[in-house]
């Protein structure tokens, strides 16, 4: 039987290679690779090392393999390179229904652009990222408001469908569908920093309550500054507007049940809660009335 070497890091890697245990096709395991991942609040990395040493599969971290033998190498929220040789396929599996959103967390920009479906791509690697012939894709439609943690719960089921469909022609000897992307249509979405966590107050409050959904649980939580200290916004309820004469961004205007609700550039937003960045301890109810969050 041919077999697989596994990359799976995060919650999708670790569904992923639950789902071929509970398909019976812990078999064609031959060992999986993970890594930590200290972007994120759960990594999933215990896990993942804990269900392989259960089921009696190989595991390695990504530093401490030596070689990769097997003819078929399967990438799961993987986020490196994986050397191979031209005997040898990597399928990667991708957060978008390639070619739009290529790159750098696809599913969250997907979510901040308020897109209607969401979905997975398996993919052939090719020398250019996320450029390779399609093997497979499942897609989803999703409504607003949508955590970035309820899109990835949703988008597990494209994962888990594509994954056990591979698999099972891998298993049978069958030669994988593949066709090529459409260059006309591409778009890319490009990696993140600090920066890009930060909330822009001067956008409409229901782009902000949709940002601060975007990049929630599992990653940092959307960023402000209050006195030159980084706080994180955690949630938020879009308020219902008033007439405010100097309209003023990122200004507290009312307080609800000791929570702030914030003038945005258009609509308010009461923010529900909020955790000091080092502390990670809750900055509500705010010490000052008079509080600017920049």
């Amino acid at each position: 039987m041919k077999r697989i070497t596994f990359f799976l890091m995060s919650k999708k890697g670790y569904e992923c290679l639950k789902s071929l245990i509970d398909n019976s096709n812990i078999g064609i395991v031959e060992k999986v690779v993970t890594s930590k991942d200290e972007n994120i609040q759960n990594d999933y990395f215990e896990e993942i090392i804990e269900i392989c040493r259960n089921n009696k599969i190989e595991v390695f971290e990504r530093n401490k393999l030596q070689s990769i033998t097997s003819k078929y190498l399967i990438a799961i929220s993987w986020r490196w390179l994986v050397k191979h040789s031209e005997n040898q396929c990597l399928i990667v599996f991708h957060d978008s229904i390639l070619p739009k959103y290529r790159g750098f967390a696809p599913l969250v920009t997907s979510l901040i652009n308020k897109e209607s479906e969401i979905g997975v791509t398996a993919l052939i690697a090719s020398n250019e990222y996320d450029k390779g012939d399609i093997i497979s894709q499942s897609k989803i439609a999703i409504n607003y408001p949508l955590k970035v943690s309820e899109a990835i719960d949703k988008i597990i089921n494209c994962y888990t469908g594509i994954l056990n469909e591979i698999v099972t022609d891998i298993k049978n000897d069958k030669v994988l569908n593949n066709f090529k992307q459409s260059e006309e249509i591409a778009s890319y979405s490009i990696w993140l920093d600090e920066d890009d966590y930060k909330i822009n107050w001067q956008d409409s409050a229901e782009n902000i309550k949709r940002f601060i959904d975007s990049v929630g649980y599992p990653y940092k939580g959307a960023k402000s500054f209050i006195n030159n200290n980084s706080v994180r916004i955690l949630e938020a309820i879009v308020y219902n507007d008033v007439l405010i004469e100097n309209r003023h961004p990122g200004k507290v205007i009312f307080i609800e049940n000791s929570k702030p609700i914030v003038i945005c550039g258009t609509g308010l937003l009461l923010i529900s809660e909020a955790i000091d960045d080092i502390s990670r301890e809750s900055i509500l109810p705010l010490k000052n009335f008079r509080t600017k969050f920049k």
